[in-house]
């Protein structure tokens, strides 16, 4: 079985025209297949009977998630999806709902969305981590997930401004689907989401960093560092390189040098574990100058044995940054109490 949501829009013009029908025939599949959300391929009105028979007999189907559980956070502005993407493998997947900014300004829709069922990376203080490597992704996969919470945000006069590659597996792991997603979910023929709109995390495989910089993509990038030097970021990330850190940083270097897109360091704030003053103050050194930016996280409740630090000490963590010139933001989480947040996401739940 072939899914269309894994076609490129220059593929699909090729498929159309193999099999003898005009070059527009695409644009008749493309324009549901991305602002009307149809189940099968006998939703889509507008093609010919007897192309839409020839293509399910060419074995294409139109691959939609199925919806296997959803919880919604208490305030309603986060909602953490269980979605089975094939008879085999389900994942979840998080939309984060905020209000304008300014005034007369547009609400954000952000969708975190998973790159793999579980991880390999093994960090300590990660569910998902916790939970082993059980499987990739595909990139129909990858486009089901920010279909379906497309869907939802229409039916409620709203739409996906932007997407994080933040859920649950390691995008670089991953990156051949990965990047064929972001194409399809960015190209103005396909789901048309802009390019800036996009953030691409990883822990750090530094291989990874380096080929999407020549991607030619205005995608961010944030890396996950969570410790200034290396003996405790091995403590912390076991697959870590002995000279993690050093080799960290020179990629961020590289990825703004190419694309000339600041790189964000993503940093979990664990009590007594990396959240002291002369942690910051290492960090600090660390990072000044470098024309990054740090986002501080405080770390959420997991399976592990982790606590997260109290609010002075995030404070103090923030101004020993922002006094040596390190640009640096405090995340406000979103999501805890549905086991939403950064680092929770495990499919734990039957449906």
């Amino acid at each position: 079985m072939a899914d269309l949501y894994r076609l490129l829009p220059e593929e699909m013009e090729q498929l159309v025209i193999d099999m003898g029908y005009p070059r527009y025939r695409a644009d008749q599949i493309l324009l549901p297949l991305y602002y009307k959300f149809p189940k099968d391929i006998n939703d889509i009105p507008q093609l010919p009977k007897k192309l839409r028979e020839e293509l399910t007999e060419a074995g294409y189907t139109i691959g939609s998630a199925k919806e296997v559980h959803r919880v919604v956070s208490n305030n309603g502005d986060v909602t953490k999806l269980l979605l089975d993407l094939t008879d085999e493998n389900s994942v979840e997947t998080v939309l984060m709902q905020y209000a304008p900014s300014k005034i007369g300004g547009h609400p954000r829709s952000t969708i975190c969305v998973s790159t793999q069922i579980g991880c390999a990376m093994g960090c300590v203080f990660c569910a998902t981590g916790q939970m082993g490597f059980e499987t990739n992704l595909k990139a129909e996969h990858i486009v089901s997930q920010v279909i379906h919470f497309a869907d939802i945000l229409q039916q409620q006069g709203e739409h996906v401004t932007n997407l994080v590659f933040m859920g649950m597996g390691e995008p670089m792991a991953n990156y051949d689907e990965m990047i064929r997603a972001v194409r399809i979910l960015t190209h103005d023929r396909g789901f048309g989401l802009g390019q800036r709109h996009i953030t691409i995390s990883t822990i750090g495989i530094t291989s990874g960093i380096d080929k999407l910089a020549e991607e030619n993509l205005q995608v961010g990038l944030a890396i996950s560092l969570h410790s200034p030097n290396n003996e405790l970021r091995k403590k912390l990330v076991p697959t870590a390189t002995p000279n993690s850190v050093e080799e960290i940083i020179e990629a961020g270097r590289r990825y703004y040098k190419k694309t000339g897109r600041r790189v964000t360091f993503e940093y979990a704030l664990m009590a007594g574990i990396n959240d002291s003053s002369e942690i910051a103050e290492e960090l600090s050194i660390l990072l000044k100058g470098n024309g990054s930016h740090v986002n501080l996280i405080p770390i959420n409740p997991t399976a592990g044995d982790f606590k997260s630090p109290t609010q002075d000490n995030v404070d103090e963590f923030e101004r020993i940054l922002s006094d040596a010139g390190v640009n640096c933001t405090v995340r406000v989480e979103k999501g805890t109490e549905i086991s939403a947040a950064c680092g929770q996401l495990r499919t734990d739940i039957v449906g």
